[in-house]
């Protein structure tokens, strides 16, 4: 039996715990929370009569447990999965990563110094349509790709709470969404790391009561558009937006020297148009006998608990010593080129990124 900690108690923790309870081989024996008494109101939530509750996390990490789900604002992701790393837990986090590259960091290595998994949460990797233009990338049929445009935009698609207080969060937009972005392309590409990034990043709609309930605690950008040079002699075009006065971003390109591919998401309403949800259509262009051609591809329809899988697969990985699902190190170059477009657009100037080799 797979015993399981969660760390935070909050809306990501539900859906952690429903995925969990499905296992016949794992039970969740502890959950803690820093706000006193929510984590022992979330045991009673979810009909978890074994589990203990504990208002700091460190007392959870001291029990007998394999793996720990973190599930608390991004400001603890950090120090919370350092600490059940340390104390010999393998570690599913949610995203992102961390708030800082440097914090990044320091958790990866932390793993590497433990011989412990630290997993992070992307579920749309899942989706049985995402992993076939994963392979469609990665088959070659596209030649040398050159040019990739990712992210997307709502319409109107604002958080509130932590997600706008910049000390929690460390990033708005890019952050909460914009790494989905980031995982789609650079997961297909098997994660070239960035070389350089130029970005502008703005908030308009945050801060504006108009658009935002919350907008004089709105700390953080609501919308960023970067250029990100990648080794292998690549450039990304990046734009995500949480709310704007348009229908889209654009889809999701892949150039090729042989071949290009257009993608766009599934989902209509204001708060669609980014990659936290699935394929919505696939298009192959390329030149055939003479002619220009344009390839729908069959998106796949599909019953895939995308969260489940996710939460799985950490499983798996623990039971049987396999290496984390999705590392950490791969998400550090997302965090990497966040951190890039963060301080390029307060810089007002490109900025070069380096990644420490760890």
């Amino acid at each position: 039996m797979i015993r399981i900690g969660i760390i935070g108690s909050g809306g990501i923790a539900g859906m952690h715990v429903r995925a969990y309870k499905k296992m016949p081989d794992v039970e969740v024996v502890a959950v803690a929370d820093v706000v006193p008494g929510r984590a022992e109101s979330f045991v009673k939530q979810h009909e978890l009569p074994e589990a203990r509750a504990f208002d700091n996390h460190l007392n959870l990490v001291e029990l007998d447990l394999d793996g720990v789900s973190i599930c608390t604002p991004n400001v603890a992701h950090h120090r919370t999965g350092i600490d059940a790393l340390e104390a010999g837990k393998h570690v599913l986090v949610e995203k992102p990563l961390a708030v800082t590259l440097e914090q990044g960091i320091e958790m990866v290595q932390a793993a590497k110094r433990t011989g412990r998994l630290l997993t992070v949460g992307f579920q749309p990797r899942y989706d049985p349509n995402m992993q076939a233009v994963r392979d469609i990338i990665r088959s070659g049929q596209l030649g040398n790709i050159y040019y990739v445009q990712t992210g997307g935009g709502r319409r109107r698609g604002m958080p509130g709470g932590t997600f706008i207080n910049k000390e929690l969060a460390g990033a708005g937009a890019m952050a909460d969404i914009g790494c989905y972005s980031l995982d789609l392309a650079l997961h297909a590409l098997n994660y070239p790391k960035p070389l350089s990034v130029s970005a502008f990043t703005s908030n308009h709609f945050g801060t504006n009561p108009i658009y935002h309930s919350e907008a004089d605690k709105f700390e953080v950008e609501d919308f960023g558009v970067a250029l990100v040079r990648l080794e292998g002699n690549r450039v990304l075009n990046f734009k995500i937006s949480w709310a704007m006065h348009m229908d889209s971003l654009g889809p999701t390109i892949f150039l090729g020297t042989d071949a290009g591919l257009k993608l766009t998401a599934t989902g209509i309403g204001p708060w669609s148009g980014v990659w936290d949800g699935g394929i919505g259509s696939i298009h192959l262009f390329r030149d055939l006998l003479g002619h220009h051609t344009d390839t729908i591809i069959p998106v796949k329809s599909h019953n895939v608990d995308i969260f489940y899988e996710k939460v799985r697969d950490f499983v798996v990985a623990i039971q049987e010593g396999k290496p984390a699902p999705i590392p950490g190190e791969q998400i550090l170059i997302n965090q990497a080129i966040i951190d890039g477009v963060l301080r390029s657009s307060a810089l007002g100037r490109e900025v070069e990124v380096h990644i420490p080799e760890l």
